[in-house]
């Protein structure tokens, strides 16, 4: 192989790792850039999807408002591996059809309905787990005051 060949694919190679590396980077956020820790939530519904992504879990939930019509939420958690380490079992932990609550926080924008959630309570079993990690762990060092209203 030529020596202009190696340079041209050592080149390549480089430019494909830059614009690979600079997606990830966009792609993650710390809570505060997301979500709001003085917008606490607190909702039941029924759990309509389970995204197990990287660089977060999230998954999707009916939840009925106020005036009683149902409006579907997108939620935010650890990764994959993370939620792995702490007890989480793809396809058996959480699946579409289960109820659950959650206690999280609301997205700094008013007009969506997406959150971040600290704890998941199943009303299938009763038992607490945590699916996301207290705001004061990943909004540059800000303590939000303690909020856990699931049981």
């Amino acid at each position: 192989m030529s020596r202009q060949r190696c340079v041209r694919g050592a080149i390549a190679g480089l430019a494909i790792a830059v614009v690979s590396g600079a997606t990830q980077a966009v792609a993650h956020h710390s809570f505060g850039a997301e979500y709001d820790a003085k917008k606490p939530l607190a909702l039941t519904g029924v759990v309509t999807e389970v995204l197990w992504t990287n660089p977060h879990a999230y998954f999707l939930m009916d939840v009925k408002d106020a005036s009683g019509n149902v409006v579907n939420w997108k939620f935010e958690g650890f990764s994959v591996a993370m939620l792995n380490r702490i007890g989480w079992k793809k396809n058996q932990t959480m699946v579409p059809g289960d109820t659950v609550t959650i206690a999280g926080f609301h997205s700094r924008r008013d007009d969506v309905n997406r959150g971040q959630v600290r704890y998941i309570v199943f009303a299938k079993n009763g038992k607490k787990m945590e699916f996301g990690a207290p705001p004061g762990t990943q909004d540059g060092g800000n303590t939000p005051p303690v909020f856990d209203p699931a049981p």
